[in-house]
């Protein structure tokens, strides 16, 4: 109670008078600018550094300062009868309302601009189009962390003063086997063998202009990505409120991310090729959005959105039961296709699975190089389908697709035999409707 009259302002006002952002916001949107005008000026002409002022430069930054300054000017927002209103643009004006109840995530992102400067972004991730488009680029930090406890809090049809609940820390990941781990994945592995490939066909071939210019450029891509792919798991740490799983990483980005658990689409678990040896499993979850919108908000699908980004087995199954009670990665027996699939799939028939548990989940299991188990909820499953090609049709099999509002990951029973397809076709869509029932 001693911490409402704080909060209370803040909400009131967000609740009945549009709002700005904070007013620092252009220095963070002008921070590419600085970047160029830094790189100008260390510039060397025929070997020595440049006597003369970039002009060019500052001339680049003003423009990036003025563009910044205008986008904030006409830059407005507000939360008015159940929706998320925000209004923007000069020339063309758009006006973006999202109904609260479409909520699927909310993250807080601190870029190092805007972490030097107390500042941090609230992006909503809402079922349906305007995802990319749907965020508050920036509000001061503390007031991001109030912002995205209102919107939480009237996501879930409660009143917009209600605290945020208190988190229990369920995991942290130590960032040494990140870093190991993150050395193990299929890209990065592929980038460091392209490189040493190069560099050795450079001293062995005569003249190996031609192998030299592709090694520097693997060579330099080797350290991005392995950073990249470094920084956005940094210092994981996974927690679970009343509210849903609160996740919070990275290094020079820092990100919390509150996941509804009601909002959550599939569970996916997966075990790359070079982590088996180790024992290693990474679980990533999926809720209702565009893949296009993720992939251009988050730079990799892959790592978006990840429960554990590598553990153990067993630390695996433990958070899988906390998130998706019931659900197991283990096919049981009489889970596997016929064995004439092999036709269809000579080397990934060994890994095919199907099964659901007492209509709560359906799980999948496919893969080869890098076997992964995709864990859907019933009652969230938008439609089945069932295909069969050619061939399949010549081997009396069929595969069916189980599709959630996700950005793509599908249970599919795949080279199943033809009639117990239909069947399970059917069966799936009872099953479905009767948990989405219960759902409700």
């Amino acid at each position: 109670m001693a911490s409402q009259p704080a909060v209370e302002p803040v909400v009131s006002s967000m609740n009945t008078e549009w709002s700005r952002l904070h007013p620092l916001s252009p220095v963070v949107r002008a921070g590419s600018a600085v970047a160029v005008l830094v790189l100008f000026s260390t510039q060397f002409d025929t070997g020595r550094r440049r006597t003369g002022f970039p002009w060019e430069s500052l001339v680049l930054l003003g423009l990036g300062v003025v563009a910044g300054v205008v986008s904030w000017l006409v830059t407005r927002w507000r939360v008015h009868s159940g929706d998320l209103q925000i209004e923007t643009g000069l020339i063309r004006r758009q006006s973006i309302r999202v109904p609260l109840s479409r909520i699927q995530a909310i993250d807080v992102i601190s870029p190092v601009i805007a972490r030097v400067l107390g500042l941090a972004e609230v992006r909503v991730v809402v079922a349906g189009r305007g995802t990319g488009r749907t965020k508050l680029a920036y509000l001061s930090a503390g007031d991001a962390q109030r912002v995205r406890a209102m919107l939480l809090a009237l996501a879930h049809g409660l009143a917009s003063e209600t605290p945020e609940p208190p988190a229990v820390p369920l995991l942290r990941i130590d960032n040494a086997r990140v870093v190991f781990a993150t050395m193990l994945t299929a890209p990065v592995n592929v980038l460091i063998a392209i490189a040493v490939l190069a560099v050795v066909a450079s001293f062995l071939v005569p003249r190996g202009a031609a192998t030299a210019s592709i090694a520097i450029p693997a060579i330099v891509g080797v350290v991005p990505e392995v950073f990249r792919r470094f920084n956005a798991v940094y210092d994981f740490q996974l927690a679970e409120a009343a509210d849903g799983l609160r996740l919070s990483r990275g290094l020079l980005q820092t990100r919390t991310e509150t996941i509804p658990f009601g909002r959550i689409q599939a569970v996916r678990w997966v075990q790359p090729l070079l982590w088996r040896r180790f024992g290693w499993v990474r679980l990533e979850v999926d809720v209702a959005r565009q893949r296009s919108s993720q992939q251009r908000e988050e730079g990799s699908s892959q790592l978006a959105r990840t429960l554990l980004p590598v553990g153990s087995r067993e630390h695996a199954a433990w958070l899988l039961q906390r998130v998706l009670p019931g659900a197991s990665p283990v096919p049981p027996p009489g889970s596997r296709p016929p064995r004439r699939a092999v036709v269809r799939a000579p080397f990934s028939y060994h890994w095919l699975a199907f099964w659901h548990d007492l209509g709560r989940h359906a799980m999948a299991r496919t893969g080869r190089v890098r076997p992964q188990v995709v864990v859907v909820p019933l009652e969230k499953v938008q439609s089945v389908r069932l295909r069969q090609g050619p061939l399949q049709r010549w081997l009396r099999l069929a595969t069916v697709h189980i599709d959630t509002a996700g950005r793509g990951w599908q249970a599919r029973a795949v080279c199943w035999d033809a009639e117990e397809a239909d069947a399970l076709l059917w069966e799936l869509t009872d099953r479905a409707r009767e948990a989405r029932r219960r759902g409700r």
